[in-house]
């Protein structure tokens, strides 16, 4: 029998199982991610939205009242391109059905039409061939079908085959879906959440393997940022384990319970420690954990093991307490690696979130640095072309505050807008207008190894090539390091004229090879003086920027 009419309790479900469907299919919708690097990747960032969504929403039979938590929580759960249009297309849903206890065919409809026209209109410039496209050619397809006698599932059947029958069309609508030989990632991302959608409702629910724990259950992570070698390391840490005695030959059997707490009472204080037969609670504050482990190996092996640092907690418990000094304006930045991090830091950065390419920043934790922020004005780096919607979506959600979103798409850009800034000025207006000015016309080159087959153009890379980006496009692809950042300048143009270029070294980049690349460099382009940061970044072996 066809469902007329869906609650609150049943679209929970029916979201749920469009989550699991997108998550036995996430590592597919990534893998069509046309981009030689890891990027934030498609599934992963639509999947990570709609879970932030689903666990920001508590379940009610009223479907307004359940649409419109889970939209304000994929808005700030939202990750890259993909995940903030797929959470505007959620809130459009949302202000179409507020109202809706229950949800009929007139009122599905009329929701998914105002979802793709919310999800349109949050895009500056939209693109065609995209996810954009899909949910608006599913719905317009079929509108005229739609009658008040028309089944959920009878919609949503339509729905997604329309849909389907667009998808395989975007290869036509983008140019670099069809040297690719694939269809848009976002698009199959979204069918698949509808198709879950629909095999719920009609009796089929999905195992992934995962379960949904609601966000309020598990507190926020220290700021780690709370923590250096300059630190004082007093508190010591906090540590919790169940201890399993073991039969085995290799274990001491004579556990005795009094005698392990006397030795642990060398170790540590504030003791609990109980024994349920063959299993041992164990809680201590110590400054020797690793004395305490090797120890209680003797008798045996750990089931469950916590251990917290309680001089970052103790850090972070000050710096809540003592309210930070009130500045006119403050800055947001987005770098990846210990090195940027403490660079950014250097320059004057207030309050820098570790993110960009590997894993985009969501809306929420923009949102969450903003408020930690006692400034009038407050100012984002995204560093990354994928985290400036997410940025943006967070600059509208805020209130109280006025947030700037300077869109820098790269950390080199962002390094050159820092530098521009005049941090002593009260003129908040001339130090934007200077960080604005200092992005403009820097170049960005990312040297790497390609992740996947890719063709832009007329270039070809294979899996495992070195490639050189130029301001996010493959421009060069070979098989030596130095050779591809040298051809990659020499497509600068007025290369011989630059003087400045800042170099920042990956992850497990030798130091040596600084060297190596500053006299290639040199010795072409003789003007142009390196100023090398270690910067320690995840993806890209070297990031250079020539302003």
């Amino acid at each position: 029998m066809s469902v007329k009419r869906i609650n609150g309790v049943q679209l929970e479900q029916m979201l749920r199982n469009g989550l699991a469907n997108l998550r036995l299919h996430e590592k597919e919708i990534n893998q069509l991610n046309v981009f030689p690097v890891p990027d934030g990747d498609t599934g992963t960032n639509m999947r990570m939205t709609l879970e932030h969504g689903l666990q920001s929403a508590h379940s009610t039979t009223e479907a307004g009242e359940y649409l419109k938590a889970l939209a304000a929580g994929t808005l700030l759960g939202a990750r890259g391109n993909s995940g903030v249009i797929l959470s505007q297309f959620f809130y459009g849903f949302a202000q179409e059905l507020s109202r809706s206890s229950l949800i009929g065919p007139g009122e599905l409809r009329n929701g998914l039409i105002r979802g793709y026209r919310v999800a349109y209109d949050a895009v500056i410039s939209p693109v065609e061939g995209t996810m954009l496209t899909v949910a608006r050619e599913g719905i317009e397809h079929i509108r005229a079908q739609i009658t008040r006698n028309s089944g959920i599932d009878v919609i949503l059947s339509m729905y997604t085959a329309e849909m389907r029958k667009t998808l395989a069309q975007t290869p036509e609508m983008l140019d670099v879906l069809k040297e690719s030989g694939v269809v848009d990632s976002g698009a199959a991302g979204f069918i698949l959440i509808f198709e879950g959608m629909l095999k719920q409702l009609r009796g089929e629910q999905l195992d992934d393997g995962e379960r949904i724990v609601r966000e309020s259950a598990e507190p926020e992570g220290p700021d780690l940022s709370l923590f250096d070698e300059n630190s004082a390391f007093v508190d010591g840490y906090c540590m919790e384990f169940i201890l399993q005695l073991m039969n085995a030959k290799e274990y001491e059997h004579k556990f005795r319970l009094q005698a392990y707490i006397r030795a642990l009472e060398k170790l540590g204080e504030s003791i609990v420690c109980v024994q349920n037969e063959k299993r041992i609670k164990v809680h201590i504050h110590t400054k020797k954990p690793a004395i305490i482990i090797q120890y209680s190996q003797k008798y045996g092996e750990f089931l469950t093991f916590k251990l917290e640092n309680m001089q970052l907690q103790h850090n972070e418990r000050d710096r809540s307490i003592r309210p930070e000094k009130h500045k006119p304006l403050a800055i947001v930045a987005v770098v990846n690696g210990f090195g940027m991090r403490k660079l950014f830091e250097s320059l004057g950065v207030d309050f820098v979130i570790d993110g960009g390419a590997t894993m985009n920043t969501s809306s929420k934790e923009f949102v969450s640095a903003i408020e930690r922020l006692n400034a009038d004005v407050v100012v984002i780096l995204p560093n990354h072309k994928n985290v400036i919607p997410a940025a943006e979506q967070a600059a509208a959600l805020v209130t109280g505050k006025t947030v700037t979103v300077i869109p820098t798409k790269s950390v080199a850009e962002g390094y050159f807008s820092i530098a521009m800034d005049i941090p002593d000025s009260a003129d908040v207006e001339n130090r934007i207008h200077q960080l604005r000015r200092g992005r403009e016309d820097v170049i960005t080159v990312c040297e790497t190894t390609a992740s996947r087959d890719f063709s832009w153009h007329e270039l070809n890379c294979r899996r495992g090539d070195e490639i050189a980006l130029r301001n996010g496009e493959l421009c060069c692809v070979g098989s030596d390091w130095k050779t591809l950042i040298l051809d990659a300048l020499a497509q600068i143009e007025d290369i011989e004229d630059k003087e400045t270029c800042v170099v920042f070294r990956g992850l497990n980049v030798p130091e040596e090879d600084e060297e190596l690349l500053s006299e290639a460099v040199a010795e072409r382009y003789p003007m142009l003086e390196l100023s090398f940061v270690d910067g320690g970044q995840e993806i890209y072996q070297w990031i250079l920027g020539v302003p």
